[in-house]
């Protein structure tokens, strides 16, 4: 695979750095090399933050998002500072309650109930795994296997549980959606 650049994208105390986490951990698993980068501004909650992931099967040749393929956005204010970045060809997954006008892109928008799925589920702080499980449900990213392991190695272990029924939730979202 040549370089594949993804953003996860929101506000501050949506857990967008541990998902970035996960999946780069989930990422390494499978052999692939990963650059991880975030911004967020300093309020522990509401303000803008993001990471971005730079992936690739051999060296990285530069390790910071210059186009975007992959986006993940969970709130409206986000979506203005990646839009302008994401390719022709790329994805956008928003959540269809927080991000009620989406990017205006040629790439493909898919509109899914990722914190409402959360929070039926329990908790809305796991919306960030529900995500996950979406976003490589959409476009497999790693293996299944690799990226369980990685929730389990980065869940509190008393809401492993709850992290794993949140990404099979995620990727129940988007089953037979491949993009």
């Amino acid at each position: 695979m040549s370089a594949l650049e993804i953003r996860l994208s929101g506000t501050g105390g949506q857990g967008l750095q541990v998902a970035a986490q996960i999946l780069a951990d989930a990422l390494v698993r499978d052999g692939r090399q990963v650059a991880r980068s975030q911004s967020y501004e300093p309020t522990s909650r509401g303000g803008l933050s993001r990471s971005d992931l730079v992936v690739a099967d051999d060296r990285l040749l530069y390790p910071l998002v210059t186009g975007i393929d992959l986006l993940l956005v969970l709130a409206q204010e986000a979506v203005a500072l990646s839009a302008p970045l994401v390719r022709d060809a790329g994805l956008v997954l928003v959540d269809e309650d927080l991000v009620t006008d989406p990017p205006a892109t040629t790439a493909t928008v898919v509109a899914q109930p990722l914190a409402r799925t959360a929070r039926e589920l329990g908790s809305h702080r796991i919306s960030n795994v529900v995500s996950l499980g979406a976003l490589t449900g959409l476009r497999p990213l790693c293996s299944d296997e690799a990226l369980e392991a990685a929730v389990e190695a980065f869940a509190p272990a008393r809401y492993r549980a709850l992290n794993q029924r949140a990404l099979a939730a995620g990727k129940a979202l988007t089953e037979g959606a491949a993009v």
